[in-house]
């Protein structure tokens, strides 16, 4: 007879429940992408309707089945919910749950290639990561800025963080993953602080905000330098490709601003999900 090993019978509970907490927070992510660039508090009042003002009741305000629901329209005045709500919710509910699923207490293979975790205590500092990235992301595609709440804030967390649980960089004591998360931070924001001066010494303009160069220090903070130079190369190859793309179907000029932050994003997930093989694929291609 089959033994069942204490991991397999926890493990898809805590999967549903990993998913259902990142939508839980995915709503809460909501609040802060609408408010925060209006610099409103996320906390006062609840949550209402922005066209008639009405407070949402709990049942209302379930993730991503309110939003089915309701149908995308205010149950009071039917004004029109973006869909961007439940988009922001499915999106790290899903998010969290392939975060869960790298975690393997022998740090063995894990679906969809995913690099394995075997400490637990970086499941949710790789939560936290994450919800900055949305955050960051969605309120750099609207307003083109990134708040300070997820750069300045996600340096100072990341420093904390990697003290806390030098794992998160593979670190055996406080003080190197502290030394590991400084140089991450100094590398990202100095490799993109250069770029923006370099940038607007050359082309006589603003080449790059400068949300963007603390962007990467906190991702440089949380992920390392490894993270910061395989950050730099997919946003800058993602960035160039959607670039292009935009200007071919004219919703785009050269001159054009484009939020980098997203693709920066972008770029963090993939470490955080696959980043030790990609790198290591990489290095082979460049020194087979």
């Amino acid at each position: 007879m089959q033994t069942i090993l204490p991991q397999q019978m926890w493990y898809p509970f805590l999967s549903v429940l990993s998913f259902c907490w990142g939508a839980c927070l995915g709503s809460f992510l909501n609040v802060c992408i609408y408010r925060i660039p209006r610099e409103e508090s996320v906390v006062h009042p609840g949550s209402h309707c922005p066209a008639c003002n009405t407070p949402i009741a709990w049942y209302q305000n379930i993730p991503i089945l309110a939003w089915l629901a309701l149908r995308g329209r205010c149950a009071t005045c039917k004004a029109k919910i973006s869909p961007r709500y439940i988009g922001v919710e499915c999106l790290t509910a899903v998010l969290f749950l392939l975060v869960w699923l790298k975690f393997d207490l022998a740090a063995g293979p894990r679906p969809l290639g995913l690099a394995p975790v075997a400490s637990l205590a970086v499941i949710p500092l790789c939560w936290l990561v994450i919800m900055g990235l949305v955050l960051g992301t969605f309120v750099d595609f609207e307003h083109m800025i990134i708040p300070d709440r997820v750069t300045l804030g996600g340096m100072a967390l990341g420093l904390l963080a990697s003290m806390l649980v030098p794992s998160l960089h593979g670190a055996d004591t406080w003080l190197a993953g502290l030394a590991r998360s400084g140089v991450g931070l100094a590398v990202g924001f100095g490799s993109l602080w250069a770029v923006a001066v370099l940038g607007e010494f050359a082309f006589k303009k603003e080449a790059m905000g400068f949300g963007d160069v603390k962007l990467m220090g906190a991702i440089g903070a949380f992920l390392g330098w490894q993270a910061v130079l395989f950050t730099i190369i997919v946003a800058s190859f993602a960035g160039t490709l959607i670039g292009v793309i935009l200007i071919l179907a004219r919703q785009k000029v050269m001159q054009s601003r484009i939020p980098f932050g997203p693709y920066l994003s972008l770029g963090a997930l993939g470490w955080i999900y696959w980043g030790p093989q990609l790198w290591d694929a990489y290095l082979r291609l460049l020194m087979p």
